[in-house]
């Protein structure tokens, strides 16, 4: 019996970042047969993006979202598109990242070990440091704390992380997508990997799925906007899913408060508060 191979969409998202998802697009190029669907979301870009992306791929299938709807959204609208056209599985990859031959192959063996299975990750590797993993697949999430860490070596993931996540189709159309209207931009993944687990899928993650990933591009290392951001639908996650919701808001806003004090980072400080107040 020869098993027909999986159809897959690789779903990248692009936010005034044509040079990154150039790199990306190129860097797919070298995926080991049968090669996926790729498609490309803008979300919103200000700068010649997509004129960028289709000189550079005139055949590419590029949606644009007519608004910034945030990582979530803007994901949900490739995914969306990606199910009506009948995709088994749907890849998300970051278009800061780059792959090798065999990274999409081995995530898509490791679903096909077990019908249970609702998403994969990969060994995502640090761009500057490419021996240092950034992430192992996914991470896990001290509840009670409000802290959420990756993993660095194998173990068993609570969520499986948005920069490279081949998820099934089924699982999604059970669990729903990314939830757009409480998380803008984190958490969604964290969020989506404990609503899949909560239905009773699984996780995994394919150790010969190999990508690297430039950290925080979209809006850079030390961001005020970022802890904004973060902290904003780091509140929101912990009230769905904290044993004690107050108790995990207070540790982890008094933490990220002290540790931005401590350093004399005041506008940083102003816009953890922000992002509590907006949560």
């Amino acid at each position: 019996l020869i098993l027909k191979p999986p159809c897959i969409t690789v779903i990248v998202l692009n936010w005034n970042g044509a040079a990154d998802t150039l790199r990306c697009l190129a860097s797919l190029k070298a995926l080991a047969p049968p090669q996926p669907e790729v498609l490309v979301v803008d979300n919103h870009s200000s700068d010649d993006s997509v004129a960028q992306i289709l000189q550079a791929h005139p055949t590419l299938t590029v949606l644009q979202t007519g608004a910034n709807l945030g990582f979530g959204g803007g994901c949900n609208v490739g995914i969306r598109h990606a199910l009506i056209q009948g995709a088994d599985y749907v890849w998300l990859l970051n278009n800061d990242t780059l792959v090798e031959a065999d990274t999409l192959s081995a995530m898509a063996r490791t679903m096909a070990l077990h019908s249970a299975i609702g998403a994969v990750g990969s060994v995502i590797y640090d761009m500057d440091e490419p021996t240092r993993v950034q992430v192992w697949g996914g991470g896990q999430v001290q509840r009670w704390l409000g802290r959420a860490r990756p993993l660095r070596a194998p173990g068993e993931p609570a969520f499986i992380s948005g920069a490279s996540m081949l998820l099934r189709a089924d699982a999604l159309r059970q669990v729903g997508l990314f939830d757009e209207q409480r998380f803008f931009m984190y958490w969604e993944d964290t969020d989506l990997g404990f609503r899949l687990r909560a239905r009773g899928w699984t996780l995994a993650v394919a150790p010969q799925s190999r990508v690297w990933h430039r950290l925080s591009a979209s809006l850079g290392q030390g961001s005020a906007q970022l802890d904004a951001y973060f902290i904003c639908s780091a509140v929101r996650f912990l009230r769905l899913h904290a044993p004690c919701p107050p108790l995990a808001i207070a540790s982890l806003a008094s933490t990220l408060l002290l540790k931005r004090a401590l350093l004399g980072h005041w506008h940083r400080v102003r816009a953890v508060w922000q992002g509590l107040r907006s949560a």
